[in-house]
């Protein structure tokens, strides 16, 4: 079994590391080796609902322990998992099953009436269900022979000019995401990794990848609690924990309290981090946040260490990787411009082998970020702003082509542009500037109760804008910029006003 693939990390690191105390999630605990039964085992249960190498397997699951088993036991077997966002419903839901057409889904109880909304036609797998596979019930299977740069899970991410596009990510992306971020926060055996992130994302799954190159220890709580937060990390008995950007103004708003620095994290991944806030967050929780670049279709290409930290950069170009800054031609630009980051790996399978329904990307070739950046003399780079449409809101990227469409999809609306604008949690808050259609009269609050049953909750519009026209170019296109320049004025609607 080769090494960089997840089967290979388990084997392993349950040889390596036995009855050492490996995954906490939903009240279960597993050894590593408790881990590697639950794959082999959980590879059998879905061979028997006629899970095959290569089929996909969809689930719609939040942070629970049915999920880190379909994960690990979809690998072991060579099938393809894809965790879904369990915010989407309706039109977007139906969206990412076409794109992925997975044969079998795995949903919480709670959440099912939304699949059947959709009508998805492939087999429904629902938690405490008699047909939902659980590890231990069947016998263990071999791992499958997969290869580094087969496909282990699709995930999605929201496009700047487009829908939500599945990204293919193969095995030995997650072992390299493991090893580039675990020597990035310099993780031990000793370590215990604290998470409440969302396990359909990069960023958490990576978190049990990491534990598992070095033998350390990981927590999966359901979902973040600024309140909570530091009571669980002490809890947990945590030395590293994960924040985005927006959840650190979030805690830093809390009153502040002994809890503050009762816990042993002492390091904490934080990309997206406002460069003000990352000293008083350091002085206030003891906690050193390092940043970095990375994405669902590459890796860590640009990180720190804690010891060597500079706030509001993400790092300096990590080893196996490549980085450059260049103008809307592709030229390079000087030290010390903005430009668009691009970026590309000398690392075999470090990154996603491209998007369903696209052929697979040319190893070693550039690849376009859409982040817009500057390189410093020194090497350090530093985040500017997005160079397309995206909207950043408490760590979910979110297409303005969706949430425009959501717009289009209303009776009374002709024209709508989203953009985003400065939220005061850091990251973005979505803006939306809507022409009513002739004679029509556009009422903001029904707007929004609009966008509340087509978008996620977090896609669903704060400001709104009712204009009689959009600024428009000599060729037809919203000047966006116009829009942000403008931003919320006395006269915009707000729906937490």
């Amino acid at each position: 079994m080769h090494r960089m693939t997840i089967p290979g990390l388990v084997e392993a690191a349950a040889a390596r590391h036995g009855e050492r105390p490996f995954l906490t999630v939903d009240g279960t605990r597993r050894t590593y080796a408790q881990t590697r039964a639950a794959a082999a085992t959980m590879a059998g249960a879905l061979a028997a609902r006629g899970c095959r190498p290569g089929t996909r397997v969809a689930a719609l699951l939040t942070n629970r322990v049915e999920l880190t088993d379909l994960v690990l036991g979809c690998a072991w077997l060579g099938a393809v998992v894809v965790p879904l966002n369990t915010a989407l419903h309706g039109r977007l839901l139906r969206h990412a099953l076409d794109e992925a057409r997975p044969q079998f889904l795995y949903v919480e109880q709670e959440l099912e009436p939304r699949v059947e909304e959709v009508g998805y036609a492939g087999e429904v797998w629902v938690t405490g269900s008699p047909q939902a596979p659980v590890p231990g019930v069947e016998a263990a299977l071999d791992p499958y022979p997969s290869r580094p740069g087969d496909t282990a899970a699709v995930l999605f991410t929201s496009g700047t000019t487009g829908p939500s596009r599945g990204v293919r990510c193969p095995h030995a992306q997650f072992a390299w995401w493991g090893r580039n971020v675990a020597d990035s926060l310099r993780l031990t055996a000793d370590d215990t990794l604290y998470s409440c992130l969302p396990l359909f994302h990069t960023n958490a799954l990576n978190t049990l990848v990491q534990a598992m190159t070095v033998g350390a220890r990981v927590v999966v709580d359901r979902r973040f609690s600024a309140s909570r937060h530091w009571a669980r990390a002490a809890e947990t008995g945590a030395t590293c924990v994960y924040v985005l950007g927006a959840m650190v103004p979030m805690l830093l708003a809390q009153p502040p309290g002994p809890g503050d620095r009762a816990h042993r994290a002492w390091r904490g991944l934080g990309p997206g981090t406002p460069g003000a806030l990352w000293e008083p967050f350091r002085e206030r929780f003891g906690v050193t946040l390092v940043d970095g670049f990375g994405s669902t279709e590459t890796n860590l290409v640009i990180g720190s260490v804690p010891q060597e930290c500079r706030p509001g950069y993400m790092g300096t170009v990590r080893d196996g990787f490549e980085a450059r800054v260049v103008d809307a031609g592709l030229s390079h630009v000087p030290d010390g411009t903005p430009g668009e980051l691009v970026v590309r790996t000398r690392r075999e399978h470090a990154f996603a082998t491209g998007y369903l329904g696209e052929p697979a990307a040319e190893p070693g070739a550039w690849r376009r970020t859409g982040d817009r950046v500057v390189r410093e003399p020194d090497g350090w780079f530093r985040f500017v702003d997005r160079v397309k449409d995206r909207i950043r809101r408490r760590g979910e990227n979110i297409s303005s082509y969706e949430v425009e469409t959501a717009l289009r999809a209303h009776p009374d609306v002709a024209e709508a542009a989203a953009f985003p604008v400065p939220s005061e949690l850091a990251e973005d808050e979505v803006m939306v500037a809507v022409v009513p259609r002739a004679g029509r009269v556009l009422d903001p609050a029904e707007v929004a109760r609009h966008c509340a049953g087509e978008l996620p909750v977090f896609a669903v519009p704060r400001f709104i804008d009712v204009v009689e026209e959009l600024p428009l170019t000599e060729t037809g296109k919203v000047r966006k910029s116009v829009l942000r320049e403008r931003g919320v004025t006395g006269g915009t609607w707000d729906r937490c006003g």
